[in-house]
């Protein structure tokens, strides 16, 4: 939201001083962005204008993303590390297509890069991938440091190219604490445990062993993604470049989902999320494995393991599809509206019940205490 506002704030100047309106600012990105470039758009009034996803291809296309981009756009937003299949998006090429635009338009649009999980893995997987300040348009980057920075949740940075990215009218300076304090935020007063923690990862860590976790992060992946892949049930989604996660879905999934595999998953104490693409790729359905520094060898097998178990059971249940028909259809002989108004007056006798149990229950606790509510 800070990369946004100060693209929306230069864009804004730079209009001003060409006496050009400023009152329909947007910014380009994929359909596959994290919500925050949602909340940023609507709560910044810019307009998100999404390169929808298709299937097969679920990162923003750099071709169409240059094709969406006008006068009033304050900046491409690149994604290193989708949400949706850890992907990362080709931000050299976006670079290179833009580059060409601006100099037949005479725009200076710009990029940022939402890093928010790649900014810890590409500079020590892949060294040699240009996505950053090399790229000329690139003019901020943001990271998370309780992703794959390996900090609890709560920590996170901006930064810019040169420090004329970053308007002066959007930074404050307090000096009630004993000096001169820039800041430039959203948040409110916070402590300082994940700003120390990350610290200390830093110099625990160094860069030899940042890169030591994020092969073997990688390595693990790689044990999962085949281990489903031998299964010969699901198609692999997500790409071996990127973040270390393993997104699949079913080859066949008329019968039974993959949102029934990830609730009966939940038995054997896996919590796999389960969740549609983004348009115009809504009718695929996804599950999810992200792959962190305590998730082993071990557990990757024992989670193929436990898969194939749900797998198996799933084989032997009927399917949800037809199970439905035949509720609509109504085997017992009665209208479907009436079975409906049973289920209605079961489940409401049913609250009654529970309610009059749970009244019963705090009375005589309140007897037994001998106190007044």
């Amino acid at each position: 939201m800070l990369a946004g506002l100060a693209f929306k704030r230069k864009w804004q100047n730079k209009r001003r001083a060409e006496g050009k309106p400023i009152d329909n600012p947007n910014i380009v990105t994929g359909a596959n962005v994290q919500v925050c470039w949602e909340k940023f758009a609507r709560y910044f009034e810019v307009e998100l204008k999404e390169v929808k996803l298709r299937e097969g291809y679920y990162v923003m296309d750099p071709e169409k993303a240059v094709e969406m981009v006008d006068e009033n756009t304050i900046c491409v937003a690149a994604i290193l590390g989708s949400t949706l299949n850890g992907e990362f998006e080709d931000v050299k090429r976006l670079n290179d297509l833009l580059v060409e635009k601006n100099k037949e338009t005479g725009w200076d649009t710009p990029i940022h890069v939402d890093a928010a999980s790649g900014g810890f893995i590409a500079p020590f997987l892949y060294p040699e991938l240009e996505w950053d300040f090399r790229l000329p348009l690139v003019k901020s980057i943001n990271v998370s440091g309780h992703k794959y920075g390996l900090v609890y949740a709560g920590i996170g940075w901006v930064i810019w190219r040169n420090k004329e990215d970053l308007p002066e009218e959007l930074i404050f300076h307090i000096n009630y604490l004993g000096a001169d304090q820039p800041t430039f935020t959203l948040n409110f007063s916070k402590g300082s445990s994940q700003v120390i923690a990350q610290y200390y990862q830093l110099i625990r860590l160094g860069f030899e062993g940042y890169r030591n976790v994020m092969e073997n992060c990688r390595e693990n992946m790689i044990v999962l993604k085949e281990g489903l892949e031998k299964t010969e049930r699901f198609n692999i989604v997500s790409k071996d470049e990127g973040v270390p996660l393993v997104a699949f879905s079913l080859r066949d999934n008329h019968r039974h989902d993959e949102f029934e595999i990830s609730d009966l998953l939940r038995r054997f104490g896996w919590i796999v999320p389960a969740y549609t693409m983004p348009p115009d790729a809504q009718h695929v359905t996804v599950l999810r494995v992200v792959i962190r520094e305590d998730f082993s060898h071990t557990l990757a097998e024992r989670l193929v393991n436990d898969i194939q178990k749900v797998l198996h059971e799933l084989d032997t249940l009927p399917s949800k599809l037809s199970s439905n028909v035949k509720a609509a259809d109504g085997e017992d002989g009665k209208p479907a509206e009436t079975r409906a108004l049973e289920s209605k007056k079961s489940d409401l006798e049913k609250t009654r019940e529970i309610t009059t149990i749970w009244r019963k229950f705090v009375t005589a606790r309140k007897q037994k205490m001998n106190v007044v509510c």
